[in-house]
């Protein structure tokens, strides 16, 4: 992936989306019809208190010398939310980085779970758990986890990833009755790791898989949006335990750089809880496999 043409185009996208009236700046009626949906350069320039010219060859991609203090006046004035800010500073990083440092071994692209992990897992009985990498794939979970995303974990494609099955099996449409909404969240997920990890070529794999299969990711992927889903609630259409609501956390594994433990959980004696019940019996009846299939 060309590193300017990400800053390019993620100052771009994030300058269009806000209006002179929402960043404080009055319009005279006599200024004319503006060319660009939301701030022009001088204006982002103005507010960040950076020369134009500056800000101009930042926003072309030329990241030399923008120190993080230039960055967080530049992430005020265009209002970035905090995933956003990190991102930006992570593709400053990136465009930054030396011959040497683009060349260092990133992550393997099969990270191992360690088996203290999966035991962990395997403890957690009584909720759904499971741990993925960066890139949504799904590296381990317990019998309840992989019961209620069996359609993923069975997925046969390998590994098991949450936005190709999302994207790219027809089953996505039935099991995510909030499929627009998951669809956004996983672009979101994988755009912010591709800031984190550039030179990822299993990430720059799946992302073009996904580009080149369809124009329902490309589009979405191209807003540049960057978001960070670390709990909330999630609807899905079981094919066992037909429709329930379910609470996630997520938790970056500090020993594990990269990974994370999702546990989900739904509410007391509610209809889900009782859909959660008849997937641990019917897990429980399930030969033990707690890892994804390569």
């Amino acid at each position: 992936m060309d590193r300017r043409s990400e800053i390019r185009d993620f100052l771009t996208t994030r300058r269009a989306r806000i209006t002179p009236e929402q960043a404080g700046l009055k319009v005279s009626p006599l200024a004319g019809t503006r060319r660009v949906p939301g701030l022009r350069r001088e204006e982002v320039a103005m507010l960040a208190g950076v020369s134009v010219p500056y800000y101009t060859r930042l926003e072309r991609g030329d990241a030399r010398g923008a120190t993080d203090t230039v960055l967080d006046a530049i992430a005020r004035a265009l209002q970035l939310d905090d995933a956003e800010h990190a991102h930006l500073f992570d593709l400053v990083r990136a465009a930054n980085a030396t011959a040497a440092e683009a060349r260092a071994p990133g992550r393997p692209a099969r990270q191992p779970v360690r088996v203290e992990l999966r035991n962990i897992l395997e403890t957690m009985s009584g909720v759904p758990a499971y741990i993925r990498n960066g890139r949504l794939d799904l590296l381990a979970g317990n019998h309840l986890a992989r019961a209620l995303f069996a359609p993923i974990f069975n997925s046969p494609a390998r590994p098991a990833n949450a936005a190709r099955f999302t994207f790219l099996d027809p089953a996505a449409a039935e099991f995510y009755p909030d499929w627009d909404a998951v669809a956004d969240q996983n672009v979101a997920t994988l755009r912010a790791e591709v800031g984190r990890n550039p030179y990822d070529r299993a990430l720059s794999g799946l992302i073009g898989e996904l580009s080149t299969r369809g124009d329902t990711f490309r589009q979405r992927w191209a807003q540049h949006e960057v978001r960070r889903h670390r709990a909330g609630s999630k609807r899905l259409n079981h094919p066992l335990a037909g429709q329930l609501t379910f609470t996630f956390e997520t938790m970056e594994l500090a020993a594990d750089e990269g990974l994370y433990l999702i546990v989900c959980g739904v509410a007391p004696g509610s209809r889900d809880a009782e859909a959660l019940d008849l997937l641990a019996g019917w897990s429980a009846c399930e030969p033990a496999q707690t890892t994804s299939k390569d």
